[in-house]
């Protein structure tokens, strides 16, 4: 196996791991490169030896090593969304109560680049470098609908409200579009709702999405416009101060 060869297989080994959502054993990564198991072993033990994977704890399976998450730490850190955003989410935890985030698209997923904690004893926590899917979250949904990007193939239920028909999923699309935010009512996570609003650069591209999560016990029927004209004008201000001067009605806000 040459060096090459050996090195692009490692690659595709961390990437099809960063994706999976699960670890891997040997015989999986043997079938995954199509190659013998003596050979995965082989590249599997180099990449532990380097930290960019290690075992999991009680198997014979392999997880993301701590290396992976301080290259991922890097890269977000080096995020100038991710930078512009933080007052942002300070202010919308100071006038909702509940937990602020940041999301950019990434592969058919939502990818969580910075969240900020609600004081409440009951809040619902983010997790930086979650990758959530965009069908059933708010702002997997937020960048779906102003990006315009094609549905994911498999709308699978996390929970009984989860939209899993194409059709029903373009309409709520068509309405997230015309009101200017998402929202998810308990589809992702039961008992949780969150809002969403999309983040625009200057070429008036998406390029990110903000929002707050929070237990439907404070996030009530009666509170959600008020929320949501709170998440989309942070939105609308992050993206001005990106350079975007012509911000959809909708999402402007009054």
């Amino acid at each position: 196996m040459s060096g090459i060869q050996s090195l692009s297989r490692g690659l595709i080994i961390l990437d099809w791991v960063a994706t999976a959502e699960r670890s891997v054993s040997i015989t999986e990564v043997a079938q995954k490169l199509q190659i013998d198991k003596s050979s995965a072993s082989r590249l599997v033990k180099t990449l532990v030896q380097h930290d960019y994977l290690q075992p999991e704890r009680g198997s014979r399976r392999f997880v993301l090593g701590k290396r992976m998450y301080q290259i991922s730490w890097q890269l977000l850190n080096r995020m100038p969304v991710r930078e512009k955003a933080k007052p942002y989410l300070y202010q919308l935890v100071r006038a909702t109560g509940e937990c602020s985030h940041t999301a950019v698209y990434s592969e058919g997923k939502a990818l969580m680049i910075d969240d900020v904690e609600a004081e409440a004893s009951l809040r619902v926590v983010g997790g930086i470098g979650r990758r959530l899917p965009l069908h059933c979250t708010a702002v997997g949904k937020s960048l779906l609908a102003f990006s315009h990007l094609p549905l994911p193939a498999l709308l699978e239920a996390k929970t009984p409200r989860t939209i899993t028909n194409s059709s029903d999923l373009k309409a709520h699309l068509a309405q997230i579009c015309d009101q200017g935010y998402a929202l998810d009512d308990e589809e992702h996570e039961p008992g949780v709702r969150c809002l969403a609003a999309p983040v625009y650069d200057v070429m008036g591209n998406v390029i990110a999405s903000i929002g707050i999560s929070g237990p439907t016990v404070r996030v009530t029927d009666d509170r959600i416009e008020g929320l949501a004209q709170q998440v989309k004008h942070a939105a609308a201000a992050l993206s001005a101060e990106l350079g975007n001067v012509a911000l959809p009605e909708a999402l402007a806000g009054d």
